[in-house]
């Protein structure tokens, strides 16, 4: 598995080692020992998910607040879709800005996303499956968004606004600027 600090070196893409022949190919998928040596802290998953969708399906940008703020690590089984990680650290030198990266079934490539950034993707292929684990269990509570298409964020999403499919969630969440529940740039999530 190769590792590799992404813009905003916190997050990080995943490249696994593919072994293929005739008959097909195994890859090793995670490898928690790994994974820690690199990022430096403890990273304990306690649940998958999985998600289907079709061509253009947005879903995010997402994140929970502290106690049950999640690391993910995400991949595409199928299809492709551009996945993001936006900072929400105030006081971060990079707050408000975004990682974008392609992730698809040929590729293999996987996103880590740890605590302090919210996380979004839309699918460009006809139909994607989507997967990924989380150090920390679902809380409606502390569940909270930020909008899509927040012109200082400045994401594209690679299709048109008006061809993306979105959730009445997800259409309604509030900008950036308007949001007060945040993460804070030096506080040490993992302890």
């Amino acid at each position: 598995m190769n590792f590799i600090r992404a813009n905003i070196p916190e997050v990080i893409i995943c490249e696994p080692t593919v072994h293929g022949d005739h008959r097909g190919y195994f890859v090793e998928t995670f490898r928690k020992d790994k994974l820690e040596e690199f990022v430096g802290y403890e990273i304990d998953f306690c649940q998958d998910n999985e998600s289907k969708s079709n061509y253009g399906v947005f879903r995010g940008l997402h994140y929970q607040l502290p106690p049950y703020a999640q690391t993910k690590l995400v991949r595409v089984i199928k299809g492709q879709v551009l996945d993001v990680a936006v900072d929400i650290r105030k006081g971060s030198p990079t707050f408000g800005a975004y990682v974008a990266v392609e992730l698809s079934g040929e590729n293999r490539r996987q996103l880590l996303i740890p605590r302090g950034f919210a996380h979004g993707f839309v699918v460009l292929s006809n139909e994607a499956i989507f997967t990924y684990k989380v150090d920390s269990y679902y809380s409606p509570e502390c569940d909270r968004g930020i909008a899509f298409d927040d012109a200082n964020i400045g994401i594209d999403w690679q299709i048109e606004h008006s061809k993306l499919q979105l959730s009445d969630k997800d259409r309604k969440q509030p900008l950036l600027k308007d949001v007060g529940e945040l993460f804070q740039y030096g506080v040490d999530y993992y302890a």
